[in-house]
């Protein structure tokens, strides 16, 4: 939703919810969608039957594969007593039930409607082709195209990509050539390209890094990154989070000072602990015991320990032209600020 439309990861939430809970549809409320809160990949075979059966009559036998697709979840500590997130039927079509939905919540819906046919259609065939050119002394150049055969699944959905470049998306077609044939060079341009560093998080990264690393889960995604606007940790600029001076400073504390509870595999292998918890094979107990002992004590000694001026990253400017007296930049609550 965060590719495709645009959404933050609350407003999708919310949104999901209401499809969730139900919508007046011809007099009746309707539920639209399964239980969001999953990043299960598993369907009912019921689901899965009458999908099949939609794709059949709206898109033609050939698109069904012979045996359903199955799709297993690449995310640590998948949470897979539900099912996936799905239209609750894949015969409520999106058009036909447009009228009943406001702007978002179909738009919403008929991305989720169309991810559920496809996750149930044939591949696509792409074919490929590269032509090598020679001129000159020894010189090559490659030119390589590719064209869809097979529509298969992209002819409901494909996937968004962040940042998308011009052009990125469109096919290059290249003429029908065979080996030996000799053509004319029609012109020549030079282009300059430059190495760019790794994109910042979007909202849509950032959650899919954080399924990898094992962190929170669908029920708390939307909940962290609101913290960290909240809190104005981060700073969203073109989709993309800037960490801001108070983000920074935080976090390099939290680095120095907190070091093991801000590791990765800390995080997850909590989470797994908590998820133990949920399922009965653990109590709580003892657990937030091995915790919080050994938390709290090394918060207090960071509390003696830690001076204020090291909290906020104090440095040192210089003197104050008028008064003589020494000046400092530190970083509060509101921001950075100069210090007399």
């Amino acid at each position: 939703a965060a590719r495709k439309l645009g959404f933050t990861a609350r407003k999708t939430m919310q949104i999901a919810q209401q499809l969730y809970e139900g919508m007046e549809i011809n007099g009746q409320s309707q539920g639209l969608i399964t239980y969001m809160r999953t990043d299960s990949l598993n369907l009912a075979k019921d689901a899965i039957s009458e999908i099949r059966k939609v794709i059949q009559n709206k898109y033609g036998a050939t698109q069904v594969p012979e045996q359903p697709n199955f799709y297993k979840s690449k995310s640590k500590n998948a949470q897979e007593a539900h099912e996936a997130v799905r239209a609750v039927s894949a015969q409520l079509i999106p058009a036909e039930i447009k009228e009943y939905l406001d702007h978002d919540q179909f738009r919403l819906y008929d991305l989720v409607w169309k991810r559920t046919l496809a996750s149930q259609m044939i591949n696509a065939t792409i074919g490929t082709v590269s032509v090598d050119f020679t001129f000159g002394d020894g010189h090559n150049l490659r030119a390589s195209g590719s064209t869809i055969l097979e529509k298969g699944f992209l002819a409901v959905y494909e996937e968004g990509i962040d940042d998308a470049k011009k052009d990125n998306n469109k096919e290059k077609h290249l003429p029908n050539l065979k080996k030996g044939d000799v053509v004319d060079v029609s012109k020549i341009n030079g282009v300059q390209h430059f190495t760019e560093p790794p994109p910042r998080y979007s909202e849509a990264s950032l959650v899919k890094a954080l399924e990898e690393f094992g962190i929170g889960r669908p029920s708390t995604y939307a909940s962290i990154i609101s913290t960290l606007l909240n809190r104005d940790y981060v700073e969203l600029e073109s989709k993309r989070f800037i960490p801001t001076d108070i983000g920074k400073v935080v976090a390099r504390f939290l680095v120095t000072h907190f070091k093991d509870y801000v590791d990765y595999e800390f995080t997850a292998r909590l989470e797994d602990a908590l998820d133990a918890v949920s399922r009965g094979e653990k109590s709580w107990k003892p657990l937030m015991k091995e915790f919080w002992e050994p938390f709290i004590a090394l918060v207090k000694e960071k509390e003696e320990s830690v001076s204020r001026d090291e909290a906020q990253y104090k440095r040192e400017l210089g003197d104050d032209p008028k008064t003589g007296k020494p000046m400092s930049v530190r970083v509060g609550k509101y921001g950075t600020f100069v210090q007399i």
